[in-house]
């Protein structure tokens, strides 16, 4: 055939007539302008016509012309790549795709003309290639990024790696691990165009991740890659993320630059945020392989800390983290070298299962052919896809020219991938015992800033009640409230199952609604017919007289009923019980279990700390583990058969650490435990607007040593009588002495009103506010520390001292006088040396107990203050002897923390002041089983007096001696102990903690006993005999 002239024309082209490929392309390679492109499709086509032309050669011949000087040689060469990638790609790209490398030289060839062409080839390879064959066409253009490349081939490599990310997002996300690091380092290139598509780049594949937690702060991570004076500020805004989503490798890996500069920082707090990052998500992890693969990078950079720095608590959070990423690992010590899973390998068995096979060995399948599988099975094991149909499509096709069973070799190279990597593939257990379910479903939660459930199943069944245990703070509440409020992902919607939460969540503005128009406050039971509800109310108990009366006149457990009854109405398929048996007396305690026992149909689950109602009313346990929900047959008793380290929640002596409460301050004139420090003598009160007193008639004493449970059915006047006590309440009728050092720590019935308005701020931040000035602000704004109008009026009254009429403008201090005190008084209109000591009888007389009782209040907590400054050191030590470490206690807001949680907080500020008589109204609400046997181990080791309210007999036997039994307003008492004679000794040193840390021990000054006294006046009269010097402080 002779040569090709362009001057003849492209009609009288031959390359469709020969017979030979290299003819073809020569004469194609001597064309121009625009009849290359149609010269490079001629080319194309006889390729494709001749099924026994030699790809290989075809390829090699391409690359001569692509890697030769000939401008137009390597346009057409680009074009046939193109043409060839878009209509014969699964023939053709075994063999075309590893010219992507000569293409990118071609973007810095001088000839700008062939620049378009070659921009063309590539990016008709990438999108036309294998999407599984990513991960050996990456490498390709991560050579493109070497440097000794010029700048343009930088560029379009980077182009292309973010083209790549839209055509194959889920193989870029599992390989971006060796993606972003590769990207990050041009973020430093010298060339301003280099940078800004390194950036455009790194932007476009990190959002391949899917991770919604993670995608609003990609901006940030990205320019903290290239900026790291951003790390402190970036690690800051993800350490208060809420991680829910699963947490796969490349949401992980986007992270990691970040967190390994982080746990390099110069601060303590930017690394302890880093260690709160890192464990947050590994404990989203699912697959430890995943995890592995940055064990290397970041267990290193966290035993740094745990070895260096100098903070304990950021020691602990790094501890914690170090211990959440290996256990999320798999719990094994692992290099680099062992994460990866080696090409060459996956190369060396494609190699061995084709020759094998008997139908392949006759078949000549060319080397392209098996690097190119190899690079597929590659990604596929990296991905632990190990699905034969996936082989059979991804590997089986390149096969199919060469053998007739194509499928049989995907087999084989499947099975031999699956048998040498099988260490590393968690597979999934099938639980699917063939019983319908009522739900059946997989979730995740988090609440507040921790996560809670990651990917755990439920699973119910029709006609079971299930009791749902775990730790305080595990998230049990929030699960089922989760379930009511239809947060759940697949759990059916209330249409298919009609769900109830019952909880103790009466809301202010229904208080004054009566009982029977309440109930139909709910949409839900707006048309029920009226007898309907007021026949449930009766079998609750509500006679016709107290469904009359307003619900915020109900008593805790009354309320609890009227929730109960309206669940009733709705006629539930699955109920919610929050604590049902809270605020119930025994006997409402025992219809409870009758009735949850008698609904055949009704599936319950229900959170209790009451492990006899558990054990008479469960058939299943549902228990938190790892962050997962495992359900047991049978109820709580058999559960701990099978699982011993749960006994906590069944015994209270099983409690596997103990709250530790503050030693009382010293009383004077009380010199044993059993002196009476306050007394009520025939007191009666009756709530405004009733007739009848709550309470009538009572007369009771606590001293130091009491332990008394209070005892009687919901709405006898109990809580009236603690109201009494503590001086929430005056009684209108009898007389209250208390001594006037003495400090109550109260913990109200409904514990979270004490913290209900500060929940945007720490714990530590509101205990700190609340007794700042030395005095408790709560305490000082109850009704009974405020002054009326008409009490001011008569405080003003003038009074008759040492023959004048003086006005008092206020209390200024205290001192001890004899066995009573003397109070500083500071006379309006006169100078302060003119201020006057008088004795406390004496301003009784005058009616001045309030100012009295204030000005005791404001002493006493002036003692504590001395004793113990209140900062943050010093109040998270506190936090800690109640069970709250520092990460719920000072780094997290108690708007997040669980309800067992905040009645901690609210334990702990009730105890700051080192209280002398702690009153506790149903202390076992909301408290799970491990704190209840904390709280009882702490009671036991108290040296002030205790006081409860409470139903749970199991924990009023174990701690108390003396019940008050209140019944319809009448008090009995049992049990009273004789005296206790145990001698009070007042403490000589005190320890106090400074805002830095520094401990001081201060000697705490007492008067002396007369046989001290004797004692010391004869050391100082014989040391002055010999002629010693005697200095103060050996008088100490």
């Amino acid at each position: 055939m002779a040569p090709y002239s362009p001057s003849e024309g492209i009609s009288q082209l031959a390359i469709d007539k020969s017979k030979h490929f290299t003819d073809a392309l020569n004469q194609a390679f001597k064309t121009s302008g625009e009849e290359q492109k149609v010269a490079a499709e001629k080319v194309s086509e006889l390729v494709n016509s001749d099924k026994s032309i030699n790809l290989a050669v075809v390829a090699s011949q391409l690359k001569d012309g692509l890697v030769g000087a000939d401008a137009d040689a390597k346009v057409v060469a680009s074009y046939v790549i193109s043409d060839l990638m878009q209509k014969y790609a699964e023939r053709v790209e075994p063999y075309v795709t590893p010219l992507l490398e000569n293409l990118l030289d071609l973007f810095a060839d001088k000839k700008v003309a062939v620049r378009p062409a070659a921009e063309e080839a590539a990016l008709t390879i990438i999108s036309s290639a294998n999407k599984n064959f990513a991960i050996r066409i990456l490498p390709i253009l991560f050579s493109g990024l070497d440097r000794t490349k010029k700048w343009q081939t930088k560029k379009i490599a980077l182009d292309l790696i973010a083209e790549l990310s839209t055509i194959a997002p889920y193989q870029i996300g599992r390989l971006l691990p060796d993606i972003i690091p590769v990207v990050t380092d041009c973020m430093w290139d010298t060339r301003a165009d280099v940078k800004v598509a390194a950036k455009e780049t790194l932007t476009k594949v990190c959002h391949v991740v899917g991770n919604m937690d993670i995608e609003p702060f990609i901006p940030a991570l990205i320019s903290c890659m290239a900026n790291p004076s951003e790390v402190a500020e970036c690690t800051h805004k993800l350490a208060s993320t809420t991680f829910v989503k699963t947490v796969e490798a490349p949401a992980l890996a986007i992270m990691e630059p970040l967190l390994q500069r982080a746990l390099k920082e110069g601060k303590t707090a930017v690394k302890r945020q880093a260690a709160v990052i890192i464990d947050n998500m590994c404990k989203l992890m699912d697959d430890p392989a995943e995890a592995q693969l940055f064990m290397p990078k970041l267990l290193p950079g966290l035993q740094k800390i745990i070895d260096t720095v100098a903070d304990p608590e950021c020691r602990e959070v790094a501890t914690r983290a170090h211990s959440t990423l290996f256990i999320a690992g798999g719990s094994v010590e692992v290099s680099e070298d062992d994460m990866k899973v080696d090409f060459e390998n996956i190369s060396r068995i494609v190699y061995e299962s084709v020759a094998a096979d008997a139908a392949c060995k006759n078949a000549n399948i060319d080397k392209a052919v098996l690097d190119y599988v190899s690079g597929i099975c590659f990604f596929l094991v990296v991905a632990r896809n190990f699905n034969k149909s996936t082989f059979e499509k991804d590997i089986g096709a390149y096969f199919q020219p060469f053998v007739k069973d194509s499928k049989a070799v995907a087999h084989v190279i499947r099975d031999l991938c699956y048998k040498e990597n099988k260490a590393i593939i968690i597979e999934d257990v099938d639980c699917d015992e063939g019983v319908p379910d009522l739900c059946n479903c997989e979730f995740s939660l988090a609440y507040g800033g921790m996560i809670l459930l990651n990917n755990a199943r439920l699973r119910l069944k029709r006609g079971h009640r299930y009791g749902l245990c775990g730790p305080n703070g595990c998230g049990k509440s929030t699960l089922m409230r989760a379930i009511a409020n239809g947060q759940l992902e697949g759990f059916p919607s209330k249409e298919e199952l009609k769900t109830v939460f019952v909880e103790h969540n009466l809301q202010a503005e229904e208080a004054d609604l009566p009982v029977i128009e309440f109930m139909f406050c709910d949409k839900e039971l707006a048309e029920t017919p009226r007898q309907e509800v007021v026949d449930t109310l009766s079998s609750v108990g509500f006679t016709a007289e107290m469904q009359a009366l307003p619900v915020g006149a109900l008593s805790g457990g009354w309320k609890m009923k009227l929730e109960l009854a309206r669940a009733m109405l709705m006629k539930a398929d699955i109920l919610l019980l929050d604590e049902p048996t809270n605020h119930l007396d025994v006997h409402n305690v025992a219809w409870l279990e009758n009735y949850l026992n008698s609904l055949p149909n009704v599936t319950s689950i229900m959170v209790s700390h009451d492990s006899g109602f558990l054990d008479n009313v469960c058939t299943n346990i549902i228990h938190y583990e790892n962050r997962k929900l495992k359900i047991y047959k049978g109820n709580l008793s058999k559960f701990v058969e099978v699982k011993p380290e749960a006994k906590s929640y069944y015994e209270l002596e099983a409690s596997t650490f103990a709250f530790k409460f503050p030693e009382p301050g010293f009383l004077a004139d009380i010199k044993n435990k059993g002196k009476p420090i306050i007394r009520l003598t025939n007191c009666t009160y009756t709530y405004p607007g009733r007739d009848k007193p709550s309470i009538n008639n009572v007369s009771i004493t606590c001293a130091l040593s009491s332990r008394i449970a209070v005892l009687g059915p919901n709405g006898a006047g109990k809580s009236t009588m603690i109201k009494m006590l503590t001086g929430e309440v005056e009684p209108q009728v009898g007389t209250v002495w208390k001594h006037p050092s003495m400090r109550f720590a109260y913990v109200a019935q409904h514990a979270f009103h004490h913290i209900e308005e500060h929940l945007d701020i720490t714990a530590n931040q509101y205990i700190q506010w609340r007794f700042q000035s030395g005095e408790d602000k709560e305490l000082l704004a109850k009704e009974t520390r405020k002054l009326t109008p008409e009490e001011k009026a008569k405080f003003k009254l003038p009074v008759n001292w040492e023959g004048e009429k003086r006005t008092l403008e206020e209390i200024v201090s205290r001192r001890k006088l004899k066995k009573s005190f003397e109070y500083e008084i500071k006379w309006d209109k006169l100078p302060v040396d003119q201020n006057s000591w008088i004795p406390r009888e004496k301003l009784e007389k005058w009616g001045w107990d309030k100012l009295l009782q204030i000005a005791d209040d404001r002493e006493a907590a002036r003692a504590n203050l001395q004793a113990r400054p209140v900062t943050a050191i010093a109040v998270q030590k506190h936090l800690d002897n109640f069970g709250l470490g520092a990460e719920f206690g000072t780094h997290s807001r108690m708007r997040g923390l669980s309800g067992g949680q905040k009645v901690k907080v609210v334990l702990a500020a009730a105890m700051w002041l080192n209280p002398h008589i702690l009153v506790l109204d149903e202390p076992t609400n909301y408290l799970d089983r491990d704190s209840l046997g904390a709280l009882a181990a702490a009671i036991k080791e108290f040296e002030g007096g205790v006081v409860m309210i409470t139903h749970h007999n199991e924990f009023s036997d174990a701690l108390t001696q003396e019940k008050w039994f209140v019944n319809n307003g009448q008090l009995t008492i049992e049990g009273q102990v004789p005296e206790d004679k145990t001698k009070i000794e007042q403490k000589d040193e005190e320890e106090t903690v400074d805002a830095f840390g520094n401990v001081t021990k201060t000697k705490i000054k007492r008067k002396l006993t007369r046989k001290e006294k004797k004692a010391k006046d004869k050391a100082r009269k014989e040391a002055e005999a010999r002629g010693e010097y005697w200095s103060d402080s050996d008088e100490e």
